[in-house]
């Protein structure tokens, strides 16, 4: 089975950054689109940057240009660079595997105080 293990959050002011890290157990990482959502406090998991098999990246508008998606195959390793940081985007972080089926990581918690 796939594994996902997200790492890298924490507690942090406003205008600061994090990098967030998922660390994937499986041998078709380079050929998997992988994502990373987020689902805060009272509200619905939303997808928020997604990363192809050739590096193609999405954002959600409300991220754009602050958040980076990246992924290093050699290290089954998908990124998340967050800066300028918000109180807005506090919560739970969690990365996702879409191949055949789709496998989630059990999340990290992000919190920005303002």
């Amino acid at each position: 089975q796939v594994q996902l293990r997200e790492s890298g959050g924490g507690l942090v002011q406003a205008g600061g950054s994090l990098r967030l890290s998922c660390a994937a157990s499986g041998s078709a990482f380079s050929r998997v689109t992988m994502a990373w959502y987020r689902q805060p406090p009272g509200e619905q998991r939303e997808l928020l940057a997604s990363i192809t098999t050739e590096s193609s990246t999405n954002y959600v508008d409300s991220v754009k240009g602050r958040f980076t998606i990246s992924r290093d195959n050699a290290k089954n390793t998908v990124y998340l660079q967050m800066n300028s940081l918000k109180p807005e985007d506090t919560a739970v972080y969690y990365c996702a595997w879409h191949g055949f089926a789709v496998y989630w990581g059990q999340g990290t918690q992000v919190t920005v105080s303002s």
